[in-house]
């Protein structure tokens, strides 16, 4: 595209930009309970040099996609910080690139990413070493001294090198002071802390230092604009990444050359009384979105508008002719307009001609009309005309950008839809087909049919594949469009079999069929409406501690329906306790351990007591083991955050043990006998263990919960199968999980395995949204990984979290492979049908993905559908992890005289008949 400027001389030379990571634009702006300002010179600043307001900004709220916003004026798309959180995975122009000159200062993690993406050679940065990232830190606000401090040095040193001298003299020059030590603060002490409050007099201190020593280096030239603003804002309890008010509302501060000076009000244009509050109300307000700071900063040094920025002028903000406003929009008019236009021109060349539609409220006619008028309004000096007819076609160029980038929607969602009916069918068939006992007619394919049917989906795939050839579209748009041909193909091949069942089918009673068909569809809505409301799984789990009084089981063992009841209303509690806003709370942490060792010591002792032949010695040590190091897990959390609380930092020996105790929870339970009630009860406590490293309040208790619930269903399900007199334990101990894999002849599916497959699905969901929602997953708490580590690593700290998240995932996904062996079914039947239940919720969500309202309601549309479409793929990997979780053993022979005479490991010592070490 064509760069465009403002034709007229700028009002600035030079730029300074300063961002203060996670700075919320309340605990800015609100005084302090002494009525005076936490940044009194800023403020000062407000009252008589220059403009304010709040910038607001787009999920997720983090750091790289705020950065980028700002100073390159667009919202990068969410999976580029899957590529790459320093690199530039798409390139972009930005103000820093179309600048003379940037010299940066701060985070690695933020300012190699400009600097790479840059033309050239003309964006310097200057890091400090990524190990001072450290949210266990004494004092993070010397990131921040750090940079002044670095500045101070520069411009020291710019006074003996003649080089530097006239490079910094020259004009579109921009510094960008990069400010990290609130986001620190923010997150090892909470926004409403001593730290982030004193941080923040602190980075006010040293901005006041930075103005100063600007401006005696230039002599006072008044040529130096200055903006300051912050990347995202950050939750009460010291998070960021969703869309709430205090994550997406940041304050922007402008002075200097070409900024307005403050404009004195009787009221302002907002009714949402932050104004009222802060106790500025007298002053005007100038709301912007977040991409709008670009473009600003642009004008104000005369420099091109980034390329790719949507962001539009705020000319509210400019000090100077109503002239050079009106050009300045019309140059951002333009470089919009470019973008609408060569996205157009890619369109329509990619389209076959009769199947191109337009974007019909802007062709090419009332664009030459738009930009004529307002030139003509410009030369009659007619400037606040030209400024809103260039708005209005802003405006009209950012939906038309829309309509472009979403112009095959339609296509592809319908590709997509076929593609999951087509799924879903054949996922149907082939249960009705392996696991039922429908009687099958005579039909047979002939070689003419099936001849007929290869030569359709040959043709129909040809086709397709020409129709994209020709239009040159992206690879993706072939997998879209070619996977439901052999998904149809499949169906249509069952013909036969599709003509059995519609045969059966007639021959059941049509209420009967009504009813079920109300059922899963009630069933199923009520999974969907758990990822809007919570509560909904509170209710879903009081119906089902109400089940088993309601079947036959209520006339056997009354101890296992009563532990039902008692365990799923004790379940339902957590969707009702709130999942953002919690103070952490290590003494529930440390009662969900002293629980979880009671209840696996009364499990031991059962074992110990039952006698039974297949409980052996070495799966009860192995149990001792890890109960052991479920006391050290204890002992670890509450050590470390008594150390992180009088800011001593992460024991090193504390990071040690919870690094081996995370990377021997899947190792240890195979070392276990395959039995099915010690296999359990050692992946419960390995997993634990772990969990408790990673949690920081009630949710510890959860999975404690979880398990027993999911022990006390395993008990169910074998009690509907089962009417022996033997005891819990010792039905439990004398099934192996390694007899699922041993059933040659599974037996049939029956409707009551509909019904086991929608729990579990219903205790996946759980699981899930348990002790969470959407903002708690995209809100990033490092609190809960400081047993790991404290030195910032957004990538090993997102995996941690990810594991926290799938460990309640785990304990379901063995629980559902213990039910399927209680079943004496196989380990694909159960498995198909919650697949189907997955599908239909998939495709209930895609209806569901929006592009318009509030930007937290897109993000949450989106990840809903992300969730469920992973869901259905994870929950395969899942299974495959359950099942070698549950089957595997690790059998290791070793001498009996090396075990005698080196007395190593002692507690694994077994007989010389026994065969594990």
């Amino acid at each position: 595209m064509t760069p465009h400027s403002t034709p007229l001389p700028p009002p600035a030379k030079r730029l300074v930009l300063f961002v203060a990571d996670g700075l919320r634009a309340d605990t800015f702006y609100k005084l302090d309970e002494n009525g005076a300002s936490r940044a009194p010179n800023l403020r000062r600043i407000m009252e008589t040099e220059g403009s304010w307001g709040v910038s607001h900004t787009r999920v997720p709220t983090e750091s790289r996609p705020g950065h980028v916003a700002l100073i390159a004026g667009f919202y990068e798309d969410v999976s580029a910080v899957a590529r790459g959180w320093k690199e530039n995975p798409v390139e972009f122009d930005s103000l820093f690139n179309e600048s003379r000159y940037t010299w940066s200062w701060g985070s690695p993690d933020i300012l190699p990413m400009f600097a790479k993406g840059a033309s050239g050679d003309h964006v310097y940065t200057h890091c400090y070493p990524a190990d001072q990232e450290d949210f266990a830190a004494q004092d993070a606000s010397k990131l921040d001294t750090w940079v002044f401090a670095k500045v101070k040095d520069f411009f020291h040193s710019a006074k003996s090198n003649q080089t530097l001298l006239s490079q910094l003299n020259e004009d579109k020059i921009v510094f960008f002071l990069h400010l990290l030590g609130l986001d620190t603060n923010g997150h090892a002490h909470r926004p409403y802390s001593r730290e982030y409050k004193e941080n923040i007099k602190k980075v006010d201190e040293g901005l006041k230092e930075m103005v100063s020593l600007l401006e005696d280096f230039y002599g006072n030239d008044g040529k130096t604009a200055f903006v300051f603003t912050s990347d995202h804002g950050m939750t009460d309890w010291g998070s960021h990444g969703a869309g709430h008010p205090s994550e997406t509302l940041t304050p922007l501060v402008a002075w200097g050359a070409g900024v307005n000076f403050p404009q004195r009000v009787m009221h302002q244009d907002f009714d949402d009384g932050f104004s009222q509050e802060w106790k500025l109300e007298n002053l005007k307000r100038h709301d912007v979105n977040q991409a709008d700071v670009a473009p600003l900063m642009a004008s104000l040094i005369g420099i091109n508008f980034p390329l790719n920025s949507v962001g539009i002028l705020p000319v509210e903000y400019l000090n100077n002719s109503d002239r050079f406003k009106a050009e300045s929009m019309a140059t951002n008019a333009l470089q919009i307009l470019a973008q609408f236009n060569v996205k157009m021109t890619q369109k329509k060349e990619n389209t076959l001609p009769f199947m191109f539609t337009p974007y019909k409220l802007l062709p090419d006619s009332q664009q030459l009309e738009i930009l004529r008028r307002s030139r003509e309004y410009i030369l009659q000096e007619k400037h606040n005309d030209a400024v809103a007819l260039c708005k209005s076609l802003i405006s009209l160029a950012l939906k038309g950008l829309s309509y472009y980038h979403t112009y095959d929607r339609l296509f592809l969602g319908m590709s997509v839809v076929l593609g999951f009916v087509g799924w879903t069918s054949y996922v149907i068939l082939m249960i009705v087909k392996l696991y039922t006992n429908i009687p099958s007619s005579d039909l047979e394919h002939t070689k003419v049919t099936t001849g007929f049917l290869q030569c359709t989906v040959a043709s129909v795939g040809a086709l397709i594949v020409l129709f994209l050839l020709i239009q040159c579209c992206p690879w993706t748009y072939y997998i879209y469009c070619l996977l439901p041909v052999p998904m149809w193909y499949a169906v249509t091949r069952e013909s036969r079999l599709i003509w059995d069942l519609l045969k059966c089918i007639q021959n059941v009673s049509l209420p009967y069929s009504l009813a079920l068909l109300l059922l899963l569809a009630l069933g199923v809505e009520i999974l969907v409406l758990s990822f809007f409301y919570r509560a909904v799984l509170t209710v879903g789990l009081t119906a089902f501690a109400g089940w088993p009084f309601v079947t036959q089981l209520r006339a056997q063992v009354k101890v296992t329906t009563l532990s039902w009841a008692v365990l799923c209303l004790l379940l339902a509690a957590f969707p009702l306790m709130p999942v953002v806003g919690r103070e952490p709370n290590i003494t529930l942490v440390t009662v969900a351990g002293v629980l979880a060792l009671l209840v696996s010591t009364a499990c031991v002792a059962a074992l110990w007591n039952s006698q039974h032949r297949y409980v052996t010695s070495f799966g009860l040590h192995i149990h001792l083991c890890q109960m052991l190091n479920l006391a050290l897990s204890i002992f670890v959390v509450n050590h470390t955050h008594a150390n992180l609380a009088q800011k001593q930092g992460l024991p090193i020996l504390n990071q040690i043990v919870s690094w081996i105790t995370l990377g021997s929870s899947l190792v240890v339970p195979l070392l276990s006998p395959t039995l099915l009630f010690q296999r359990l009860l050692s992946i419960t406590l390995s997993l634990m263990s772990s969990y408790l490293l990673l949690s920081r309040g009630y949710e510890a208790l959860f999975p404690l919960i979880l398990s027993c619930l999911m022990f006390v269903w395993i008990n169910i399900e074998r009690e509907a199968a089962h009417t022996d007199n033997l005891s819990v334990i010792q039905k439990l101990s004398s099934a192996d999980f390694s007899w699922s894999i041993n059933i040659s002849h599974a037996r049939q599916l029956h409707l009551d395995d509909i019904r086991r497959s929608y729990f579990f699905v219903f205790f996946i969901v759980t699981a899930f949204f348990g002790t969470g929602n959407i903002a708690s997953i995209n809100s990033f708490d490092p609190a809960s990984v400081y047993c790991f580590l404290t030195v910032f690593s957004p990538f090993v700290m997102g995996a941690l979290m990810m594991w926290k998240v799938l460990i309640p995932f785990v304990l379901v996904m063995c629980a559902f492979e213990t039910v399927q062996v209680s079943a004496q079914l196989s380990s694909k039947s159960l498995f198909l049908i919650v697949l189907v239940i997955s599908d239909i919720m998939a495709l209930h969500f895609f209806f569901l993905v929006k592009d318009y309202g509030s930007w937290l309601d897109i993000g949450t549309s989106i990840s809903h559908y992300i969730i469920v479409m992973s869901m259905t793929m994870f929950l395969m990997l899942l299974s495959g992890l359950a099942q070698v979780l549950t089957s595997k053993k690790f059998s290791i022979r070793l001498a009996q005289t090396f075990v005698d005479h080196s007395g190593i490991l002692p507690c694994l010592w077994l007989h010389p008949e026994q065969e594990y070490v």
